[in-house]
């Protein structure tokens, strides 16, 4: 495909062109001229747009579809699409699915989308056996066919030996595995931070306690047995100094947080909106504070959407028995854009989770492949359902002022707009 991009500030921090705005010629999906007015002799598409700025494409890690198996939810083609408008060039693929991604042939079929579509769908496999926490699932097999990493999503490993197992035997590979940081005895199925808040309107508290406890015995035991960790969706303060000491002390580890988990606190639970519930649990100011900080100082290395689509019929109920889950691609650069520097955020969307995943970096530069994220940093609205492009409807952010909405994406010699 061929477009000539007019107008366009850059921002990528590897770039000398950082911050300066470029005309981008795009022929056959490579970027093939980057200058201050380029003339358009043959013709081609010329697109321009107010405020138009272009990043390399965001990579979001921690994305839920439906499908296999819950396609009321939500399916690859229309997840992907979302994905796309939303910013999207690259997703990760959570396993909560039915049957789960735990064998080489759910690996192969949910891939095989990515011969069609501009966004690239990279699966991370089951690390146990149907995700029940009892046996490894085949790791190396699901690596050789794709899956980029190890994890039951949501879903705690309560035997420390297990973790240690496969943190030891995911090295033979160089494989990333990922521990979702909740104590299971100590949450104790609590839907709702333990706080002041949970006391007052009633609900069953899930402490920061339980999500602290879990980290702190996944990195003793990262220690101990060398190997690569990720802790997606951390969400509490004491999470922050964990991981960042253990970085001091030279752990390979990472984490990341949600967008809700930075903008929202359980304050919004006094509606009893079940939007607002989420797994870790929306917590506190001091908790969102927290997080921004270890954002801004690098402890935290990519933010996430952590997109859950959940139909009416589990979300819109009693909030006790609602499904744990908010959408967030649509909503995530707004609402977290109003929270961190522009800089920060893409670097947080596309080389930390990039280089953390095992792919190769993106550049704006002539000669590169073409994959790019547009979007304007500026525009201010209020998140209506008319901004969803979900399926399922279920987001936190409904009716916030965000400031910051992506156009579309140009990725594997595709443009999709919204």
């Amino acid at each position: 495909m061929n477009i000539l991009l007019k107008s366009t500030k850059i921002i990528d921090e590897k770039s000398p062109l950082n911050n300066k705005v470029r005309d981008i010629l795009i022929e056959n999906g490579k970027i093939s001229k980057i200058g201050v007015n380029i003339s358009n002799p043959k013709n081609y598409r010329t697109l321009s747009l107010e405020n138009l700025h272009v990043s390399c494409g965001w990579f979001d890690s921690s994305v839920s579809f439906g499908e296999p198996g819950f396609e009321e939810r939500e399916t690859l083609k229309n997840g992907l699409l979302t994905a796309a408008k939303s910013g999207f060039t690259q997703i990760a693929l959570n396993s909560n699915t039915n049957p789960p991604i735990d064998n080489k042939s759910v690996v192969d079929y949910v891939s095989s989308n990515n011969k069609t579509n501009a966004v690239s769908l990279h699966p991370i496999a089951c690390l146990t056996k149907s995700s029940k926490g009892n046996d490894l699932a085949e790791l190396y097999d699901m690596f050789t066919a794709g899956a980029i990493a190890f994890g039951d999503y949501k879903k705690a490993i309560s035997n420390p030996n297990l973790m240690k197992i496969a943190l030891l035997y995911a090295q033979n590979f160089d494989g990333l595995v990922l521990s979702f940081p909740q104590d299971n005895a100590i949450a104790n199925n609590g839907i709702a931070n333990e706080s002041d808040a949970n006391t007052r309107l009633g609900l069953k508290g899930n402490p920061s306690l339980a999500e602290e406890l879990q980290i702190a015995r996944d990195l003793f035991l990262l220690e101990y047995t060398g190997g690569k960790l990720h802790i997606p969706t951390i969400s509490t303060k004491g999470a922050v100094k964990l991981i960042k000491e253990a970085k001091k002390k030279g752990l390979d580890v990472s984490c990341s947080v949600s967008a809700h988990h930075l903008c929202l606190t359980d304050t919004e639970l006094k509606t009893f909106d079940a939007n607002y519930k989420t797994l870790p649990p929306i917590r506190t100011k001091k908790d969102t504070t927290a997080l921004i900080k270890g954002v801004k100082d690098g402890t935290i290395d990519m933010v996430t959407s952590d997109h859950v689509p959940i139909d009416i019929e589990h979300k819109k109920v009693e909030f006790e028995n609602a499904l744990d889950g908010t959408l967030g691609l649509e909503s995530l650069f707004g609402a977290v854009h109003s929270e961190i520097d522009l800089q920060t955020l893409v670097k947080c969307l596309t080389t930390h989770p990039r280089k953390r995943f095992g792919f190769d970096e993106v550049y704006i530069k002539e000669g590169e492949k073409a994959n790019l994220t547009l979007f304007n940093p500026n525009v201010e609205y209020t998140f209506t359902e008319t901004e969803i492009l979900s399926t399922s409807k279920n987001t936190a952010f409904i009716n916030k002022e965000l400031k910051g909405k992506a156009y579309g994406i140009f990725a594997n010699n595709k443009l999709v707009l919204r």
